[in-house]
């Protein structure tokens, strides 16, 4: 059965709205507050459940209270989390997130459980239609998978070589390689870059196809870029041409961005239809 795995982090994001951004020995008051699941890979791999992919998340908490909360809240969306590593002793990571009009401030917490693939998960990767990683992932990846790179945190020691997908945000990609000429000369085979409310743009050697972005009355970006990576993939999988998979992606992570938070309000393949 083809299915995909996703490498990385996953957290537990409490998330405040708040009219302002407070600034130093300041206080606001929120007018809402919504804790949830989050993790660059962790919310790629909701997106690609909901869209009715097979899906596996590989990565390592705590087993603590929180870690336990954030493997459940992944089983619920029917995420294979049986190589989701609840590390004895360890502290799960987690975020505390104002959001404020249209910007948002993040504090994050790291935790000290350290992802190591298992045999099994190794091998699990190498049979994958797709693995995807985040910055916290990446070190982990085996060689000679069908590797999708999320490229929106900067990622030390980054190679391109042998790439099938590089997804960067326009800023990450000009801060890395300058355009998307360079990351192709870098051995990316595909690059995909998000422009958030512009949409997004394909790279290969031969074409360029750019995709403009899906309206909709934003309440949060949170996670947008996440949703997007795994509404791509999902697409992907299933050999859509890359102009239909870009115009169904921006539209899900579009949807993803009627909620506080970054997962809540993802759609289903149905909805995005």
């Amino acid at each position: 059965m083809t299915y995909v795995v996703c490498v990385g982090l996953a957290t537990l994001d409490t998330i405040f709205a708040v009219p302002r951004h407070p600034g130093p020995d300041d206080r606001v008051v929120a007018s809402e507050l919504v804790v949830a699941g989050g993790g660059p890979a962790a919310t790629a791999a909701v997106a690609l459940a909901r869209a009715g992919v097979r899906t596996l998340f590989v990565g390592a908490v705590g087993d603590d209270e929180v870690g336990r909360t954030i493997r459940a809240d992944l089983e619920r969306e029917g995420v294979d989390v049986s190589e989701l590593a609840l590390v004895r002793g360890a502290t799960s990571p987690q975020s505390s997130i104002l959001v404020g009009g249209k910007s948002r401030t993040i504090v994050h917490f790291r935790g000290d459980a350290r992802l190591e693939l298992s045999e099994r998960a190794d091998e699990l990767c190498r049979a994958a239609a797709w693995v995807h990683v985040d910055h916290v992932g990446y070190a982990a990846a085996p060689n000679g998978v069908r590797l999708s790179i999320d490229g929106g945190n900067p990622i030390d020691d980054l190679q391109l070589a042998g790439v099938a997908l590089y997804a960067p945000t326009d800023r990450e990609l000009k801060a890395r390689f300058g355009t998307a000429a360079g990351a192709l000369a870098a051995g990316a085979e595909l690059v995909v870059v998000t422009s958030g409310a512009g949409g997004s743009t394909a790279y290969s050697p031969d074409t360029t196809i750019e995709v403009p972005g899906h309206p909709v009355d934003v309440v949060s970006t949170l996670g947008a870029g996440d949703v997007f990576h795994g509404a791509l993939l999902a697409q992907l999988v299933r050999n859509v041409p890359v102009d239909r998979a870009l115009a169904a992606a921006n539209r899900t992570a579009a949807l993803s961005c009627r909620a506080l938070d970054g997962r809540s309000a993802i759609p289903t393949l149905e909805e995005v239809a």
